[in-house]
């Protein structure tokens, strides 16, 4: 198609190694490339891609820009909180590089739509931050035929590797089942060193340039690890499994499935409309919210409010005469408990704490609900001065 002048003087870095040249750079024109999220990695992800040239990137995401996003998510700013990330995130590529295609999917990536918005692009990199939906990812990318750059973040610890079914293992070689829901903290309960997403979206973004312009070596068959605390890179092989239902030589998922219920959330087994009543059921008997609780508190009811977050969030902010015993903590702090006590749970957003819920039934407590909304929804409701995270 040849580079105009101005790409010639943008792009000069580029041409003038023997790696990438003329033709590596018409490659970036030409291609195309998914990025599903716009948060942590997302973020370096799509701007290094737009810096790089890529002709036409396209952002999924559904949510909006929150001020706990920014220690993060550097494509978002202050002026754009309360907007769409995918707008927010298409303002600044193409201030950054207005000679690109940006398409937005302001949704959900689901199995109804994901097949659809996949198949149009010659890569996807996977930047979310839950297991169904790398599920999903790495579902449609196979049937698709695309190479999916995956990455994950957590704490200061991050992995990167390409799954591509062609050529290697996809990511069901590497995770057949996904773990038990509950068993791995996201980051929103765990918490990210904001640099290790830039860290971890900038290896994406170096491995998915390598895919278009055919150089170097792919971590195809390869899943880096780095912990940036210790600074510590270490790399584990992967092979092909013979038997993934997905790309083995006996594959028995030729469609998308229902990926949640595959990770042990919503409908599990059951049918939809029988699973939404028991849900419903269930949280009227397990939750509580705020603005019951304080009712509670104000009538003198001796409510027990047990926060099972973490010792250092407790010192960021904490609800008044709430006892704290962490969640890994608790099993072995039963006996600080009274089984006859009304006990109210809460963490920072209800996650953790709707799983303390279910422990302490278990474990034979009569009268215990989860906090729904945890101590975020309680600042928000009724305390403006306390911190919010």
């Amino acid at each position: 198609m040849g580079l105009t002048n101005d790409q010639i003087k943008r792009y000069s870095r580029h041409l003038i190694m023997p790696e990438v040249g003329v033709e590596g750079q018409e490659k970036l024109a030409a291609a195309s490339v998914l990025c599903i999220g716009a948060g942590g990695l997302g973020s370096p992800l799509a701007l290094y891609l737009a810096a790089a040239g890529v002709g036409h990137l396209g952002i999924l995401d559904f949510d909006v820009v929150d001020f706990s996003n920014l220690q993060r998510q550097i494509i978002h700013g202050e002026d754009t909180i309360g907007e769409l990330k995918v707008e927010s995130a298409k303002d600044r590529i193409l201030k950054l590089n207005s000679d690109i295609k940006v398409t937005t999917y302001n949704e959900m990536l689901t199995s109804a739509n994901a097949m659809e918005i996949i198949k149009d692009y010659d890569i996807v990199v996977d930047g979310t931050d839950n297991f169904a939906t790398r599920y999903l990812v790495n579902d449609s990318c196979v049937l698709l035929g695309k190479p999916n750059v995956y990455g994950s973040i957590f704490r200061f610890e991050g992995q990167v590797s390409v799954f591509d079914a062609n050529r290697g293992p996809c990511y069901r070689c590497l995770y057949p089942e996904p773990p038990p829901p509950g068993l791995v903290p996201s980051c929103a309960e765990g918490g990210v060193l904001g640099i290790l997403p830039g860290v971890i979206g900038t290896l994406q973004a170096a491995e998915t340039v390598k895919l278009i312009i055919g150089k170097g070596t792919p971590l195809i068959g390869r899943l880096l690890f780095l912990d940036v605390l210790e600074m510590q890179p270490r790399e584990m092989k992967l092979r092909k499994d013979p038997d993934c239902p997905i790309c083995g030589h006996n594959a028995t998922i030729k469609e998308l499935i229902d990926y949640e219920a595959f990770c042990g959330i919503g409908r599990g087994e059951l049918g939809q409309e029988e699973t939404t009543n028991i849900n419903e059921a269930t949280e009227d008997v397990l939750e509580i919210s705020v603005e019951q609780l304080k009712e509670k508190r104000e009538n003198g009811n001796n409510v027990i409010l047990l926060d099972v977050r973490e010792y250092h969030e407790y010192d960021i902010a904490s609800i008044e005469d709430s006892v704290l015993i962490p969640l890994g903590e608790l099993p072995d702090r039963l006996d600080e408990l009274n089984e006859d006590d009304e006990i109210v749970i809460h963490c920072h957003t209800g996650g953790r704490s709707m799983r303390a819920t279910n422990f302490l039934k278990d474990q034979g407590f009569k009268n215990v609900k989860n906090l729904a909304g945890g101590i975020d929804a309680w600042a928000e409701k009724f305390d403006p001065d306390m911190p919010r995270y």
